[in-house]
This record gives C-alpha cells, structure tokens and sequence, in this order.
C-alpha cells in the first residue's frame, strides 16, 4: 500500500521513510506541506498520509481540513505526526479531519500498529467499493458504476479530442437457454461470454454488465473502424467458442448480436446519446437476423 511521508526535518523524514519500507510499504516523500498537497491532488495519490503537523508552506491540519472537503473517488487515511500532546492539541487535530495522532518521539511498535488499523480500514473501504460497483455474476462492473466511469471517460476524451468507441452487446436466444437448460447453466454462460468479451479487449477498455443478458464495452481513443473490428472479433469469438456444460461432458454454442456507436473528436455526444445509438445498432442486428455487429452512422 502506497504511504505519503510528509516532514521538513530531513533526520526525521529519512527515519519514517527507513522504518515503512521496512515494514512493506509504498513510500512517496514531500519535504513540505504545499508538496504534500500537491501530491494528495493527483490522481494516483496514497491511500495513507504520515503528515507531520508543522511544515513550510502548509500544517499538516490545514492540509487535513482541505482533504476532508474534497469529493474524492478514495478515503485517505490520515495520521498526524507532532510533538503537540496537550489534549487541545489532539482534539484540533482530530477535528481537522486526521484519523490518527502519534506524538513525537513516536514508538515504532505503536506507529506500526496504526499503520496497520489505518491499512486494515483501506482495505475494507476498497472490498466495499469493489463489491458495490461489480456484477456478483461476471465480475464486470455493475451498470451503475459502468456509466459513472463512461461519464468521466467521455468529458476526458472531449477535453483532449480524442475518439471514443462504445459497443453494447447480446446473447441471441438466451431466453431458450435456460428454458432448455435451466438457470445454472444460463449463469455459466453468461460468465462464460463475460470472460471472452475481456480477452477480446485493449488493457485500457472496460466493461460492464448492463443488464440480463446485455453487456456493454466503453473503448476510450477508439474509432468507428476500430470499435468495429474490436466488436467483430468479439462476435467471432463467441461463435466459436464451446461452452462446456456442468456435466463435464457435453457443451454448448451460443451466438450474440453487437451495435456500436462512435463519438468524432469534433462531434462531442453525451453517455446518452452514444448508448442509444449503439442500442439502435444493436436493434437493427437482431431484427437482420442475429450474430452480426452493425455500425451506427456517425451524424
């Protein structure tokens, strides 16, 4: 797990940052508060904060308080580091929004083991996250969280310009299959397609399960051409691929139908409008028959 280590004392940043790489941490170093918060903005920011409670530039309260009135994807577990023990002090420090407070000069075993509540709640946060945003069948994101990051990816592509590809897929007949072969076997399937439709993707694509048997894939800096082929080779995959049944010795074949929507560098569109392209494409693929991708026209 990934520790920020903020402190202007060189003697004491160097014993922090000795002791949590010893004990298995991530370690990344600010020498003072405003480089502190500067890293704490960034995407990719830690997880855990060590701040120490005076520094140049910015207290390790101010950068508490400012942290806590953020909208942050992930919580940041904060422990302040001071000489500060009056009970004042702690209950400032508390209040300004740290989760910890280790007094100057701190005990390995006591700051090691507050390490670890503040890693164990992280972990719980992120299992929390985890199972709220991912499909208990597939894996795949739910549909809520796949449109919450499709939203972000489009404003991210928008900003810079750049090609945005979505894809919605369908498992043709699916229906006959669990009347056929009952529910168990319809799961298998769907995790099955799941697993196929990730294998076929870039490593920066994602997808989602949208509902029943439709799953959709958002392919960010993806042309039509590309989001087709892409779609394409999906749909192939699926045609040929054998799905074996509980019984270890019998399986199965399924087909599915695909529609696709582009957004143009130059042609911002909102989730909205791409997902009923690509289900007005996917639509146009049932009704021609199943088991082909048709494009959305790009106007």
């Amino acid at each position: 797990m990934k520790v920020l280590i903020a402190d202007d004392d060189a003697l004491s940043r160097k014993i922090l940052q000795d002791a949590l790489l010893e004990w298995g941490y991530d370690i990344v170093v600010a020498r003072d508060g405003k480089e502190a918060w500067t890293i704490l903005e960034r995407a990719d920011r830690p997880n855990m904060a060590v701040l120490d409670w005076m520094m140049p530039g910015m207290y390790g309260v101010e950068i508490c308080s400012r942290l806590r009135t953020l909208n942050l994807t992930n919580y940041i577990y904060v422990i302040l580091l001071t000489a500060k023990n009056k009970r004042e002090d702690i209950i400032k420090g508390l209040e300004s929004g740290a989760d910890d407070y280790v007094i100057k000069p701190f005990n390995y075993e006591e700051l090691k083991l507050r390490l670890k509540i503040g890693r164990r709640i992280i972990e719980l946060e992120q299992n929390i996250m985890r199972l709220a945003n991912t499909d208990y069948l597939t894996g795949l994101l739910n549909r809520r969280a796949f449109l919450k990051r499709m939203t972000r990816e489009l404003e991210r592509c928008q900003r810079e310009r750049a090609h945005l590809g979505i894809i919605i897929m369908d498992i043709d007949q699916f229906k006959q299959i669990n009347d056929k072969y009952g529910h168990q076997v319809g799961d298998l399937v769907l995790q099955e397609v799941s697993a196929t439709l990730v294998n076929s993707c870039r490593g920066y694509d994602f997808s989602g399960r949208y509902g029943g048997e439709e799953f959709i894939l958002c392919l960010p800096g993806a042309d039509k051409w590309s989001t087709y082929q892409i779609a394409e080779r999906m749909r192939s995959s699926i045609e040929c691929q054998k799905i074996l049944l509980p019984d270890k010795k019998n399986y199965i074949k399924v087909t599915a139908s695909f529609g696709v929507a582009a957004m143009l560098p130059d042609q911002p569109k909102s989730s909205d409008e791409l997902i009923k392209q690509a289900d007005d494409a996917l639509y146009q693929a049932k009704n021609e028959g199943r088991n082909r991708v048709i494009m959305c026209p790009l106007n």
